[in-house]
């Protein structure tokens, strides 16, 4: 079988991923030379640890094994299961940790509590303030500017696989072809869209109504930290905008602990990451309202700086790069992705919204069974 992917981020690599592991040729178009969206512009985490109990959960734990097995292949992704520590600083924030210690799916996450000397022996580079750590083995992390590239060329030379870059395609013809932007027809047997937050154009008309929305985000990297920063990090904001977490522990946190005004103006966390070269991504934003912002601004960075100072006990390295980014996301929270089937062999795959990095692997193989492939 021969299978046409449109869209060259996460999503549209790993559904290439899922077509060549399973014996199909695949002709791979992507409209920049690059993907440059929401899957080079996140923390690369495997994030198991905030999803919601049921289908959601069970994508993050499938993706998690597909990530894990495709590491071990594919060297340059650096995949590391390298967990997370959620840290709480207020009495508030540790009765929503240790009620989510006692979920009855808390040792299919790997949620454990520890209190503050254990979260150092497990991290020595969080030396700073806080009363406890929610620990999540099953968290992981691989390289968001290295994915795709490393991907990809695991991909051609297996011989069954090309990519072209700098194609736009512009029509769907019948089910089974796209025609793009240099008046090129590439014809197969399947034909799978997965288009990020491009919602316009060519996925306007054939899904008028799609049930997706785009969400802004702010992020910076630093320079090297100069030690290990042993597991992901988040802070006790992070329980706000994760499902796992719901519950009166949480509503009692949101009830009697606002957060700081620009926190809560632009609807924080952090999370923090550190990169193969040490240093930190650090985030984010989340923006909903259309049109956004051309650009970025400063306040958000000056309060993820503090707080991550606050938990590592230092200021954080200079800060090296900051970029602003889209992704797209169902307008249902419960759906962990918007599949259509335009026609009979032709797909529609987008909207995973921040669980995209996480969960592209197990999405990915969810089309291909549906798809029949």
């Amino acid at each position: 079988m021969r299978v046409i992917v449109v869209g060259a981020g996460v999503l549209g690599t790993m559904h290439a991923w899922q077509a060549v592991e399973r014996g199909h040729e695949v002709v791979h178009l992507e409209r920049e030379t690059e993907a440059r969206g929401a899957s080079v512009r996140n923390f690369g985490l495997v994030w198991v640890s905030g999803r919601a109990a049921g289908p959601e959960l069970a994508t993050a734990l499938r993706a998690r094994e597909l990530w894990e097995e495709i590491g071990a292949r594919v060297p340059g992704l650096w995949f590391r299961p390298n967990g997370s520590l959620t840290l709480a600083r207020t009495e508030a924030e540790l009765a929503v940790a240790e009620a989510a210690s006692k979920l009855p799916d808390a040792e299919s996450r790997g949620y454990r509590l520890l209190g503050p000397d254990q979260v150092r022996a497990l991290n020595p580079a969080l030396r700073g303030r806080y009363l406890a750590g929610l620990h999540c083995t099953r968290d992981a992390a691989v390289e968001p500017r290295l994915a795709q590239p490393a991907l990809r060329a695991a991909l051609e030379a297996t011989g069954r696989y090309t990519f072209l870059p700098g194609r736009e395609v512009r029509d769907l013809v019948g089910d089974r072809a796209v025609r793009d932007d240099h008046g090129q027809l590439h014809e197969g047997d399947l034909v799978l869209l997965c288009t990020g937050a491009w919602l316009g154009g060519l996925v306007r008309e054939l899904a008028p109504d799609l049930p997706v929305r785009r969400v802004r985000l702010q992020m910076m990297q630093t320079d090297p930290l100069g030690e290990t920063l042993t597991t992901s990090v988040a802070d006790g904001d992070s329980f706000r905008y994760y499902p796992a977490f719901a519950g009166p522990e949480l509503d009692a946190l949101r009830a009697g602990q606002p957060q700081p005004p620009v926190a809560e103006q632009h609807r924080m966390q952090l999370l923090m990451v550190q990169r193969q070269d040490g240093g930190l991504t650090v985030g984010d934003t989340h923006e909903y309202d259309q049109p956004f912002g051309f650009d970025v601004v400063e306040d958000p960075y000056d309060h993820l700086a503090e707080v991550a100072a606050d938990l590592l006990g230092r200021p954080l390295p200079r800060t090296r790069r900051r970029w602003a980014g889209v992704y797209a996301q169902c307008t249902d929270p419960a759906r962990v992705v918007h599949r259509q089937q335009l026609a009979d062999t032709a797909w529609l795959v987008t909207g995973p919204g921040g669980r995209g990095m996480t969960c592209s692997p197990a999405i990915a193989e969810a089309t291909a069974d549906a798809a029949g492939l």
